[in-house]
């Protein structure tokens, strides 16, 4: 087979980019070892965080550090044996996450926030995947008066810089929206702006079919194959090799599989989650995406149960599962609304693949001609999916980038 161009990775950063590519009329093979969207892109909190324009930083206070070491909370855990694989970007990125660079880093990051509903509009309306998306927004609940406080000032800021929107709740509010979630709150507030989806991995299908309504062909290969031709690049498949002109490296956690063999050495750590599906207890409803704050854990009403998230584990990527904050959370979680049965065979993780200053690696290869990088999303993967998809197209046909991608190139680390 040959092609204009070759995307590895069939989640949603390389489905996305594989639809821009294939609307500009490249000829496009998608390669995954997996089904698309089986890996990283099927577990997360299903959001599109228009809110998220600062991205998820390292804790600066000493006595929150101290309390993260203990190794007891819901939102962070961490395999000991694994600390001095992961110290030097742990390091790095407690570094980028003091006050001063974060704010920086938060200004280069919003472009890519701020059209990460209406890139994802384009590719649902052409998809038909509108009854997989909801619009109402998602909800912070807080414990405590000093956080609700602390998180309200910060939705102040950001509105007032970033144009973001939110709606402070009342505990009489809270239980007019969720009925049946317990009283332990003392208020809350709602991000209006991002939206929700009810089942992440259909929505990835759903842009693989559109891929392949243009033409794109998705096939079971070996990414790790990846060559230099005299002409461009071959990758093994299932069907035999495939050369292109153009390869993007979208292969999320795994991209070092790819990008070290040819002489990159990327800073990039992983971030362990879980989830599980949950039914409900005597018929009772959670109408809308629902984060408890202090401990650090989601309920989002999806359509194979209520979908219990956790937060960040750092271990090493191919660790067995250890998904202790998903027992602990779900404890906590069993406290506050009647969930049912757990309806999975087991917990799902999934990887989260994170650079060190919070921002995705975009662009062109340094040293190589028809090499493309787009990986290092971290927490927001299916948020940034269709722009990163559109920015990456753009860049391989020729075109201007519609945002400035300075900020997430390749070269920016020592490569």
């Amino acid at each position: 087979m040959s092609a204009d161009a070759i995307v590895l990775g069939a989640g949603i950063i390389g489905v996305s980019t594989a639809v821009h590519l294939a609307r500009r009329g490249k000829s496009v093979v998608l390669i995954d070892r997996r089904g698309p969207g089986e890996e990283t892109s099927y577990g997360n909190a299903g959001l599109i965080q228009r809110e998220g324009v600062v991205p998820y930083g390292f804790p600066q206070q000493f006595g929150l550090i101290l309390r993260y070491a203990l190794n007891n909370r819901i939102d962070a855990h961490y395999h000991l044996g694994a600390l001095p694989s992961v110290a030097n970007f742990l390091s790095k990125y407690w570094w980028n996450s003091n006050t001063s660079r974060h704010q920086l880093i938060a200004r280069a990051y919003a472009p890519l926030i701020e059209h990460s509903v209406s890139e994802h509009n384009d590719l649902i309306q052409a998809a038909g995947a509108e009854h997989l998306i909801r619009k109402d927004g998602w909800t912070e609940v807080f414990r405590t008066n000093q956080k609700r406080d602390n998180e309200l000032r910060e939705a102040e800021r950001l509105r007032s810089e970033y144009g973001v929107t939110f709606k402070a709740l009342t505990p009489s509010d809270i239980a007019a929206s969720e009925p049946h979630l317990s009283n332990d709150f003392v208020g809350g507030l709602t991000w209006v702006d991002p939206w929700s989806v009810l089942d992440p991995h259909a929505l990835t299908l759903s842009y693989v079919k559109l891929f392949e309504s243009l033409g794109g062909r998705f096939v079971k290969g070996d990414a790790t194959s990846l060559a230099k031709t005299a002409t461009g690049w071959k990758v093994s498949t299932v069907d035999g090799p495939v050369e292109a002109k153009d390869v993007v490296v979208a292969l999320g956690p795994w991209s070092d599989t790819v990008t070290k063999p040819l002489g990159y050495r990327f800073l990039v750590g992983v971030k362990r989650g879980y989830h599980m599906h949950y039914g409900i207890k005597d018929n009772k409803t959670l109408n809308g995406w629902t984060m408890d704050a202090e401990r650090g854990y989601f309920l989002a009403p999806m359509n194979q149960g209520i979908r219990l998230t956790t937060g960040a584990e750092f271990a090493l990527r191919d660790a067995p599962k250890t998904p202790v904050q998903l027992d602990r959370a779900e404890a906590v979680a069993r406290s506050i609304f009647p969930m049912g049965e757990r309806l999975d065979k087991e917990p799902w993780m999934g990887a989260r693949p994170c650079t060190p200053d919070m921002m995705p690696v975009l662009g062109k290869a340094p040293r190589h001609g028809g090499l493309w990088f787009a990986f290092g999303h971290a927490h927001h993967g299916l948020t940034l999916g269709p722009v990163t998809g559109r920015l990456l197209a753009e860049s391989i046909c020729g075109e201007k980038p519609f945002i400035d991608m300075t900020a997430y190139r390749p070269d920016r680390f020592r490569i």
